[in-house]
């Protein structure tokens, strides 16, 4: 093997070796402690070895760990119900991870545009955007360097500058073929680029009035991240559809794909499935990471604290020219600096903290929703510093 390892090289190199976590911390091989105010990206909610979800996932893994989805399956009704419960939709549809929950939502839109008669149902994606990296869900994504080498690309998608809806319109004036739209309500890996206020309600008037399915990639912004369950609930809207993954299982490998009105019928039997989808043990993760988001309501804690921190992060920043902004929602935080600055992820390492770098120049936080206040100051302790120095 060249490389020494028997795994492909999809990720670069890794330097650390995490063996153990706990709350919003985990641990080396070295026994070395660091605080982790990246959850995963955006996936370890509740922190690491949460209680419930620990006991949640070993009690169903000791009744039963998989069933056909031709059988009912309890947890995954619940599951279900729940999520319809908070989200105001009427269906779900699970798979394993939010790239599987944005195919089933491209397919729900095709099957939308040929039920309306269009031949080749267009999908209106915007630029910088990442919805994963099936082939589908890579074609939807904004980012060449992503796409590089995988060409031929799937069509049908036409791609709009984010936050901007003239664009849309425009492509609404020049496209018959379109069928939906399909956005993040804030980018991330694009830079957690939070649009205008009124640009996801822009969105949805467009589709009303054109027939046109408003599809929200929620799987980075939802589970509570952006200060309520779902981000489009702070707007006063429903999408028609609306994907999730990442922080719902707090660590199990789960996605949802939700939808209401005529778009929650389109996917009827043989039309689509999962042979791990929606499994026992990753819904009783689910449920067990619902239970403990709503009833130590850590909604307003994500808000609370996400407001503080970017407060903070400003009042350490001030007069720092290389900052040119700090911006987000909740506990979806993104620092960005006026030049590439990856190497500050293994500075801040070095000092016992995890971060993540996107967009080259953004600095990524996605804490857990339950870091406490004394370790959001040390998070701005050592990194603030670590910024003015770089």
């Amino acid at each position: 093997m060249a490389n020494g390892s028997a795994l492909m090289n999809t990720y670069g190199e890794r330097r650390l070796t995490v063996t153990r976590g706990e709350g919003a911390w985990v641990w080396d091989s070295a026994g070395n402690r660091y605080l982790d105010a990246l959850a995963g990206i955006a996936v370890c909610g509740l922190g690491h070895a949460h209680a419930a979800v620990t006991h949640a996932i070993a009690e169903q893994a000791a009744a039963l760990v998989h069933c056909s989805n031709l059988y009912n399956i309890p947890a995954q009704q619940e599951l279900a119900t729940m999520l319809c419960g908070i989200s105001g939709m009427d269906k779900v549809f699970f798979g394993n991870s939010g790239a599987e929950a944005n195919e089933a939502a491209i397919k729900i839109a095709r099957l939308h545009g040929h039920a309306r008669g269009i031949e080749v149902p267009t999908i209106v994606v915007m630029e910088h955007a990442f919805h994963g990296r099936t082939l589908a869900t890579l074609s939807a994504t904004g980012n060449r360097k992503v796409q590089a080498g995988f060409e031929p690309l799937v069509r049908g998608f036409v791609r709009a500058p984010f936050d901007d809806l003239e664009a849309v319109a425009t492509i609404a004036g020049n496209n018959p073929n379109i069928a939906a739209v399909l956005v993040e309500p804030i980018q991330g890996e694009g830079g957690v680029r939070v649009p205008d206020p009124q640009y996801l309600a822009g969105l949805r008037a467009l589709c009303d009035r054109h027939g046109w399915l408003l599809m929200l990639d929620e799987i980075q912004t939802g589970s509570g991240r952006t200060g309520s369950f779902f981000h489009y609930q702070q707007h006063g809207l429903l999408p028609d559809v609306a994907t999730l993954a990442k922080g719902l299982g707090n660590g199990m490998p789960i996605g949802a794909c939700l939808a209401r009105g005529a778009a929650a019928e389109l996917l009827g039997p043989g039309k689509h499935g999962s042979t791990f989808g929606g499994n026992p043990v990753a819904c009783a993760a689910g449920l067990a990471t619902l239970r403990v988001l709503e009833g130590e309501n850590l909604y307003a804690r994500a808000h609370q604290l996400g407001t503080r921190l970017r407060s903070e992060f400003r009042s350490a920043m001030a007069g720092c020219a290389s900052v040119r902004d700090i911006r987000g929602s909740g506990l979806m935080i993104g620092i960005e600096l006026d030049r590439p600055c990856a190497e500050l992820v293994q500075h801040a390492l070095d000092r016992g903290l995890l971060i993540n770098v996107t967009a080259d120049s953004v600095i990524r936080l996605l804490p857990p929703l339950i870091l406490g206040d004394a370790e959001a100051e040390l998070l701005v302790a050592t990194l603030a510093p670590l910024i003015r120095a770089f």
